[in-house]
């Protein structure tokens, strides 16, 4: 980047972009709108912003206390509740780094993790302390634990030692504490990529990134004091997209789910309907099972003015159009990665094409959609041309702006993912003439049969059009004559389960596709891997049905 420095300005460039002013605002500005959450148990935990404030300053003199202090790095691993709400502007406050420790990953990954980040604490929550009890022998740096539960100190048990209680260390401490103010450039929280080959890669966010990307973010949904927003995306990673941070700063009401289950999302529908939810983030593979139970409701909601931020893979038209059926809910495509923050895309129909027809417009709102203003975005070939914004030249994106990470903490893998100060996303794909982004697959999941390319995105996406399918992923695996060949994984609705077959899914989809680019083979399953963050696991899909072809010869 060619950086030039213009006339001296007299502006208060020294005073930071610090985490902890979005609550302090909260706390001043709007201290009576609520917070709610949900405890292990179901009860509902209910408190403002004003008394949130208060027991954040508890938690940071309990943090000094502890003996923690500026840049040191401090573990959670905890459920979408208020006490990890707290913990994030407690950590950040005071100048350390809150780490972000997924429970969905293995242990040697988990220890790998906090050994990397060199964590001297972890807070943890009560139902998950096997999974540090696990690995605690390994883990290096770790002084002490915390334990986060609504049960009283007496009634909890483990193994761990040194141990403290959450809500007595918090009972313990005035509610006076003076924040002090910190470089915007030093790193405020962290998370690990939960890559599918080698070690995770640690993404170290600063005060300044999530300072700017909450206010984007905000600005793109249009979150206002109005709204009722619902942390559903999992806080341990990627800060939960952010969207409790950009709940705060406009002083939105904030709802906090806790634990919850693709099983059990009938308690977060139920949430949604009780708190009047207006703003909402996922994926699919949530999503879809949310509008399954509420078509089995005998009076379905009513979302009228419900945003619902889609992310991890592309929506269906059937899950877009199920929630627009609820009073005109919106479910917004967009796209990120651990190493964006996320949010770098969000798609909005432009003015511009109000006139094109409905079946175009549902087409448009299936892309990740148009980049958001300060953010970088280059597709390249693989030898470094950029290619041109027409829809069709296919390459590998690129990002770069103020809260793309520049660089893995500690890691050699630095110099692979990045180039001229981009970083590389691994993802083919295209924009279009009116700036519409679209993924037409990862680079390691194109499909290349007989030297032809075919895209598994789109084979998906066609699959899951079906009205018998729920949910559909497809993978390239050897052929001994193609070198690769598509296999599909479909799940049925219970309706349509023993009534539809191979025939009448290919007979669907076989309209938008060449002979050559359907799969030969469509294997029924009543479920599909996913990773730790709701995305479909093609690499297990491989490792499962990789001989499917090579065994019929």
């Amino acid at each position: 980047m060619n950086i030039i420095r213009g006339f001296p300005s007299t502006s208060n460039n020294a005073f930071p972009l610090n985490t902890i002013t979005f609550l302090k605002a909260a706390a001043r500005t709007f201290p009576e709108v609520g917070i709610v959450s949900r405890e292990i148990s179901g009860a509902m935990w209910r408190y403002t912003y004003k008394e949130a404030f208060a027991r954040i300053r508890r938690l940071a003199n309990a943090l000094v206390k502890l003996g923690i202090g500026p840049g040191d790095r401090v573990g959670v691993l905890e459920w979408n509740t208020h006490r990890y709400f707290e913990l994030y502007y407690a950590v950040s406050g005071i100048g350390a780094v809150l780490l972000q420790v997924n429970p969905r990953i293995g242990s040697a990954d988990r220890a790998y993790v906090i050994n990397h980040s060199e964590a001297v604490i972890v807070f943890v929550a009560e139902n998950m302390l096997p999974l540090i009890e696990s690995v605690e022998k390994d883990l290096a740096t770790v002084r002490g634990y915390v334990v986060l539960t609504e049960k009283p100190a007496a009634e909890v048990r483990t193994t761990l030692s040194p141990v403290h209680h959450y809500e007595s260390l918090l009972a313990e401490q005035s509610e006076t504490f003076d924040f002090p103010m910190i470089d915007e450039n030093s790193a405020y929280s962290a998370c690990y990529t939960t890559g599918t080959t080698g070690k995770p890669k640690g993404v170290y966010y600063s005060h300044r990134c999530i300072y700017l990307h909450s206010l984007m973010q905000a600005l793109m949904l249009g979150i206002n004091v109005n709204d009722v927003v619902m942390q559903t995306v999992p806080m341990f990673h990627c800060h939960g997209w952010g969207m409790f941070f950009s709940a705060t700063l406009a002083g939105a009401k904030l709802v906090f789910p806790g634990m919850y289950t693709a099983e059990k999302v009938y308690e977060l529908v139920d949430i949604m309907i009780a708190e009047k939810v207006t703003v909402n983030g996922g994926a699919p593979a949530i999503f879809m099972p949310m509008l399954e139970y509420i078509k089995t409701l005998p009076e379905p909601p009513e979302f009228k003015g419900l945003r619902m931020i889609s992310g991890a893979t592309e929506p269906s038209l059937a899950l877009m159009k199920g929630f627009y059926d609820l009073g005109g809910a919106e479910i917004l495509h967009g796209y990120g990665a651990t190493e964006t923050t996320p949010l770098v895309t969000l798609n909005r129909l432009k003015p511009s094409l109000a006139g094109v027809s409905e079946t175009e417009k549902w087409e448009l709102r299936k892309k990740q959609g148009l980049p958001l203003t300060g953010v970088e975005v280059e597709i390249r070939d693989s030898d470094g041309r950029v290619m041109p914004h027409d829809g069709k030249s296919v390459g590998e994106i690129l990002f770069r702006g103020p809260w793309i990470t520049a660089a893995y903490y500690n890691d050699e893998r630095t110099a692979e993912s990045f180039v001229d100060g981009f970083w590389k996303s691994g993802d083919a794909g295209t924009i279009d003439e009116n700036g519409y982004m679209k993924i037409t697959d990862r680079f390691k999941d194109i499909i290349k049969s007989g030297g032809e390319w075919i895209s598994s995105i789109d084979l998906e996406n066609a699959l899951m059009a079906h009205p018998a399918v729920l949910e559909a992923t497809v993978a390239g695996v050897p052929h001994p004559k193609w070198e690769e060949r598509p296999v599909a994984l479909v799940v049925l609705r219970d309706n349509f389960r023993g009534k539809t077959n191979k025939e009448d899914i290919l007979e669907f989809i076989a309209p938008r596709f060449a002979k050559w680019q359907l799969p030969d083979e469509i294997l029924f399953v009543d479920e599909i891997p996913k990773t730790s963050v709701g995305k479909f696991s093609k690499k297990d899909v491989r490792a499962m049905f990789g001989d499917v072809y090579r065994k019929k010869g």
